[in-house]
């Protein structure tokens, strides 16, 4: 179990330098957004295409959606990939992979402030707030500059969209947990990652994406990120199945701390400021305080890099 769960985090954690060594490869520039929504879709077509064949394979209800259940299903699609991921590959595009795995982590921190407004029985306790606000400063001190002052450092394109990913991902979350209760998981998410896949694909030809230099790299790499999305959400539907939900989303913090050493390895980041560490603990630490076994109804959906 905790072999399979630090392997999840590990795929998550490795999308960050994974999609800017995507662009660069394909030669998708900073301003080009057409083109990085549209590599977006390429990959998430290929996780939700994966998803379906597996579970056509291990003859789950694949086909059987009612009408109803298949706009669902793209409603969700539409806000949990297609939406999240404009945001997401667009301000990955503007922020070194290393901020980027550290305030993609304020999605923990607004699934819990959103289920403290949505359920009644899900509310904040002092450990909890204290989570949300210690992975909050995280947040802000990550946006220090060498002079100590929040400055320039932070960007809308760049963190602010990355935050903003992360907030649509807390909220689709939710809805995605409702349909689930009724819904095969595996049938759901590879329903929604094509969908939202498809929708991504349409738009990034319409804003005028193009993808050229397609070689052996760039096809190694979109084949592994979609699937790295397709393993990663199978084995944690799996995990969160037979083992307590409060444990397994204890796992979480692990994904801002592999994101961060990733693009440091593979992106030539460097880690050498203390804003960076400092940031890295304090929201490793607030995620410990937030997923404690209590917070169990609240992180059934795993982060999404």
């Amino acid at each position: 179990m905790f072999a399979l769960a630090t392997l999840c985090c590990l795929l998550w954690g490795s999308a960050f330098p994974a999609v800017k060594n995507g662009y660069a490869a394909l030669g998708v520039g900073q301003g080009d957004t057409g083109s990085q929504i549209l590599f977006a879709g390429y990959r998430f077509v290929i996780a939700g295409s994966v998803l379906l064949g597996a579970a056509l394979v291990t003859r789950r209800p694949v086909l059987s959606l009612t009408r109803r259940r298949f706009g669902e299903v793209a409603l969700l699609g539409l806000v949990q990939t297609t939406v999240q991921y404009v945001f997401f590959y667009v301000g990955l595009a503007h922020a070194t992979g290393v901020k980027s795995s550290i305030m993609n982590a304020t999605g923990v921190f607004f699934s819990v402030a959103l289920a403290h407004v949505v359920y009644a029985d899900d509310r904040l306790n002092r450990g909890r707030a204290l989570g949300c606000l210690i992975g909050f400063l995280g947040v802000v001190v990550v946006n220090l500059g060498g002079s100590g002052k929040l400055d320039f450092e932070f960007s809308l394109l760049g963190e602010g969209f990355i935050v903003i990913a992360a907030f649509i991902l807390a909220a689709g979350s939710m809805y995605g947990k409702r349909l689930s209760r009724d819904m095969d998981a595996m049938v759901m998410t590879g329903w929604q990652l094509f969908m939202g896949g498809a929708l991504l694909t349409i738009g990034g030809f319409a804003a005028g994406g193009r993808l050229v230099g397609f070689d052996l790299r760039a096809d190694g790499l979109l084949l592994y990120l979609g699937l790295l999305s397709a393993v990663a959400f199978g084995l944690w539907s799996l995990l969160l199945k037979h083992h307590p939900v409060g444990l397994i989303a204890a796992f979480n913090f692990l994904v801002p701390v592999l994101g961060v050493t990733l693009s440091a390895v593979f992106l030539g980041e460097s880690l050498a400021r203390w804003s960076y560490l400092a940031a890295l603990l304090l929201v490793s630490v607030g995620i410990l305080l937030v997923t404690r076994p209590a917070r169990a109804k609240r992180i059934e959906s795993p982060p999404q890099p």
